[in-house]
């Protein structure tokens, strides 16, 4: 027992209770079994066979950061999102690797930052108009995306990846002013147009259908990248000649 007048930091400590929960790879069915005290500002459940949503998420009036990446969560599990005002704060909401087959609605978090549905099943960008224009980072690959669609409200994004979709053209990318990195490997695209954009410093289009390389002259891009993404997988992409060696021009003028 400690001594009249001495402090015991343990003694406080214990009654303190966790900011964190990290629940990955427990492959658990429901949440009912653990706790989840209203302190909680990140929870990960990551890896596990969630087919629902807890309603106790929906309390959790400190909640950040979400994480449900990995589960069995179709639009009907995650459908009670829209509903949970009480963390309309959240920051980072990652639904990647499950069952959705379109955007879920997330209007109603008006801080949002990050926002990761890759790996799902969705067939197009319609209900991202609704979503906060707060948003610094968007994924949305491995998906069935066929247009890139409202995004235009995007000012403050960062950071696109539509990687492995199924898009055919660059478009609606021009208020996208803050834009750095953008990723679209993997897709249909034949022809570069970045919109005016002159903001991103990374772009991947690897294992396109490119034919030209008419369109990266108004980017102020890292060229070291450009060359790592295009010739790491150059015997693929099938360029003619010319492509390449107007690539390398365009990089003589810019070194």
């Amino acid at each position: 027992m400690a001594e009249p007048g001495n402090h015991d930091p343990t003694a406080e400590n214990d009654d303190v209770e966790p900011t964190v929960i990290d629940l990955s790879s427990c492959q658990l069915r429901e949440l009912s079994s653990v706790e989840l005290p209203p302190t909680l500002v990140e929870v990960d459940v990551t890896a596990n066979r969630l087919t629902a949503l807890d309603p106790r998420i929906s309390q959790l009036s400190n909640l950040k950061k979400l994480s449900l990446r990995q589960n069995i969560l179709n639009d009907e599990g995650v459908l009670p999102l829209s509903s949970w005002h009480s963390i309309s704060a959240l920051e980072e909401l990652v639904l990647r690797d499950n069952q959705l087959k379109k955007i879920p609605d997330v209007s109603i978090f008006k801080k949002l930052l990050v926002f990761d549905v890759s790996f799902n099943e969705i067939t197009s960008l319609n209900g991202l108009s609704d979503a906060s224009n707060t948003l610094k980072e968007l994924y949305v690959s491995k998906n069935e995306v066929t247009k890139i669609e409202e995004i235009e409200h995007f000012h403050e994004l960062q950071i696109l990846e539509l990687g492995s979709n199924k898009l055919r053209v660059m478009e609606n990318l021009q208020n996208l002013t803050s834009l750095q990195e953008l990723w679209l490997g993997r897709n249909r695209i034949r022809i570069i147009d970045l919109c005016g954009l002159k903001c991103i410093k990374k772009l991947s289009l690897q294992s396109n259908r490119l034919t030209t390389m008419t369109g990266l002259e108004v980017a102020t891009v890292d060229y070291n990248y450009i060359i790592f993404c295009f010739l790491l997988k150059f015997i693929k992409f099938n360029f003619y000649l010319v492509s390449a060696l107007s690539l390398l021009s365009m990089i003589c003028r810019n070194v």
